[in-house]
């Protein structure tokens, strides 16, 4: 088959949560990603309790596959001064190993259609999308559901103007084999980034940090990098010390951008963090590619069942309704990474943090939204 009401771009959080959601609307439904499941990525694997609600009712229960209920927040400064705080909705750790195969097992049993190659190019013609693939496939579809992630060179593809412009943030992750609370997300600040660890499904702790692209160059590779900056913080030198990595080699991810994107691209309904990368302290970027996916598969549905409701206006209803759900979100986002990005501002604003679990509390509730009410 190559003619589907949709085409999803990417099959992360965002694009299978739209595939499946979509899926049990009646849609006939392509998702193009480039790797078979089950697979690693760079990711904090933390999951609001936002979202819940809504995966539930996709039939979708986490605790089933043992995600770790997560409930408290620890934060500390590179000295290693600490602070603790509840999380006001709180989350569960789980692995995007994990968590992206349950999506896809449950996707391809309600028959969602993959297609395991990368997409080169996305077209817009006489109401029609055509999507080009490097195995020479070429699909059609009514929409097109951008999900590919961060950066992509269909980016440059779809002339999308962030993607002009270099980043300076660096991301590697890994799990490990380490004694660390299952109730806890710790955020541990370094010289120019921070890590966060939590636990997974598996009882594995994941690792995963944030640095000044700069740097990190300085200090050449991961190793050094670990031993020279991250270290330095007395919660991570511990850590780094008595943790057993279980992953041959960290993953990385380089040219990071936080830079403002559109959440419609070329008549493209982005989602996830392709539509907008918040930055990871805020510690809500699983979540808000889910619920973006399901604001999209509700227009979506609405777009197709009803001739009366044009291209323009659907276009034009995902991106206010994208901007009132996480346009506040993003922006605290970009702020924080301003302060961390200048030393003062940084060391100033870390230790007022520490000393008042309520900023961190406040900071929490600007960057997650309400449960879903289903």
């Amino acid at each position: 088959m190559k003619k589907y009401d949709i085409i999803i771009v990417g099959g992360g959080l965002a694009g299978l949560t739209a595939a499946i959601d979509s899926k049990l609307k009646g849609h006939t439904v392509l998702v193009i990603e480039k790797k078979a499941y089950p697979h690693h990525k760079v990711c904090g694997e933390y999951v609001s309790n936002e979202v819940l609600p809504y995966l539930n009712s996709l039939g979708i229960f986490l605790d089933k596959y043992g995600a770790m209920n997560i409930n408290t927040m620890q934060f500390s400064t590179v000295a290693g001064d600490a602070v603790s705080t509840h999380l006001p909705l709180g989350g569960v750790g789980i692995s995007r190993y994990a968590f992206d195969n349950i999506l896809y097992k449950k996707a391809t049993n309600l028959g969602v259609k993959f297609c395991f190659q990368s997409a080169l190019s996305i077209q817009f013609e006489n109401a029609q999308f055509e999507v080009a693939t490097d195995q020479k496939g070429i699909y059609t579809s009514s929409i097109v559901i951008g999900a590919y992630g961060k950066r992509s060179t269909l980016d440059k593809q779809l002339k999308r103007d962030f993607i002009q412009h270099k980043s300076a943030w660096l991301a590697v992750k890994a799990h490990y084999k380490y004694a660390f609370p299952s109730n806890l997300v710790a955020l541990h600040n370094f010289k120019g980034g921070y890590g966060g660890l939590s636990k997974v499904e598996s009882g594995a702790v994941n690792f995963c940090y944030l640095a000044n692209y700069a740097d990190f160059q300085k200090e050449k590779n991961i190793d050094n990098f670990n031993k020279n900056v991250v270290s330095k913080n007395p919660f991570l030198a511990s850590f780094l010390k008595n943790a057993e990595p279980l992953f041959e080699e960290p993953l990385t991810i380089a040219q990071i951008s936080f830079n403002s994107k559109k959440a419609v691209e070329s008549e493209v309904l982005m989602c996830g963090d392709t539509a907008g990368l918040i930055h990871p302290l805020c510690g809500n970027g699983m979540s808000m590619a889910i619920h973006a996916a399901k604001i999209a598969s509700e227009l979506i549905h609405k777009f197709l069942a009803d001739k009366n409701y044009s291209r323009i206006q659907l276009n034009e209803d995902y991106q206010k309704e994208w901007n009132f759900t996480f346009r506040q979100r993003l922006w605290v986002g970009r702020r924080v990474q301003s302060i961390l990005m200048n030393q003062t501002l940084s060391n100033v604003a870390l230790s007022t943090a520490v000393k008042s679990p309520q900023i961190l509390r406040t900071l929490i509730e600007r960057t997650h939204g309400k449960p879903i009410q289903i």
